[in-house]
């Protein structure tokens, strides 16, 4: 199957300089690679012209986690999409390769790889890279939200597929949302009777060094994104059984890798992202001036005022 891949960018010069000779060594080569770039003030663009990419800059106010994906579709006619933030390298020449492949089950709309942690990252962002991404693959459908609940819908932004004719038949992404324009999809996509599948052999580089306040306002607005869309709640369970599962996972991962010291620091950052998670499902009751500091995504308060 012929497949394209999207690159959203802001500022990217030096890893587009890593990821673009990765993607040349691919097994299976993309028909095309778009960039939509937000108004770089480095030679991003350039660096992806040099590399046979076409480049659609939109001004940085404009990007949208929904909607800037969406203006993909405008661009790249592939049966299958691929989406890439900036920041994520293969892992082998296979990735791509492996992840296009489950497209061959016609009830696969979207798949997703494994994420593996750069080297330094900090022992709470390796943990939870190991925690979502586990080293086994699988598939999901509607009928399994009775046993994983909201895991049921678990995508990824950075690194995923979609098949052109589903993501068209749910009418695409969704615009203005604050932060989970691929849970959205994934929701969407499990119930109108199609799968999502889990790629463990399709690896690429992914990871975060969050600090504890990150977490705390990286939550807040998950909470505000589950809030608007209750649907995703309703439908497929809340968001604290998943929360028990990670706590006890992280205790496991700290004590089999010698970290036991880090376990109070832990602790700290399960509590602010669980506050971080409740202010922002609650954040209409909060004053304006407290919902734009908690927040992650500041710029995005500004674009819908409308919303408090």
């Amino acid at each position: 199957m012929n497949y394209s891949i999207t690159i959203l960018t802001l500022n990217s010069e030096n890893k587009l300089k890593k990821l673009f000779p990765l993607i040349r060594q691919q097994s299976l080569q993309p028909e095309k690679i778009l960039v939509i770039d937000s108004s770089s003030e480095d030679k991003t663009c350039e660096v992806a012209k040099e590399n046979n990419c076409e480049v659609v800059v939109i001004g940085r106010k404009d990007f949208d986690h929904g909607g800037t994906r969406d203006l993909a579709s405008k661009y790249l006619n592939s049966d299958i999409l691929l989406y890439l933030t900036d920041d994520v390298i293969p892992y082998n020449n296979i990735a791509f390769e492996k992840l296009i492949s489950v497209f061959k089950d016609e009830k696969i709309a979207a798949a997703f790889g494994r994420q593996i942690p750069y080297i330094e990252t900090n022992i709470f962002g390796k943990h939870l890279r190991y925690f979502n991404y586990p080293d086994f693959s699988y598939v999901r459908e509607y009928k399994d939200r009775e046993k994983y609940g909201i895991k049921t819908v678990f995508l990824s932004d950075s690194f995923c597929a979609y098949r052109r004719q589903c993501l068209e038949k749910i009418g695409w992404f969704k615009e203005g949302l604050i932060v989970g324009e691929d849970s959205y999809a994934g929701a969407r996509l499990i119930l109108a009777g199609y799968k999502i599948s889990y790629v463990s052999d399709s690896v690429v580089y992914h990871s975060h060094n969050y600090s504890a306040i990150e977490e705390f306002k990286r939550y807040f607005d998950i909470g505000v994104f589950h809030k608007m869309e209750n649907w995703i709640l309703d439908q497929f369970g809340k968001a604290e059984g998943e929360g028990i599962k990670y706590v006890k996972s992280g205790m496991k991962f700290l004590v089999d890798n010698s970290r036991i010291y880090f376990l109070p620091e832990f602790f700290i950052r399960i509590f602010l992202k669980y506050l971080g998670y409740k202010l922002g499902y609650n954040y209409k009751v909060l004053p304006e001036f407290l919902v734009k500091i908690f927040s992650m995504h500041k710029i995005w308060w500004v674009r819908n005022q409308k919303k408090f």
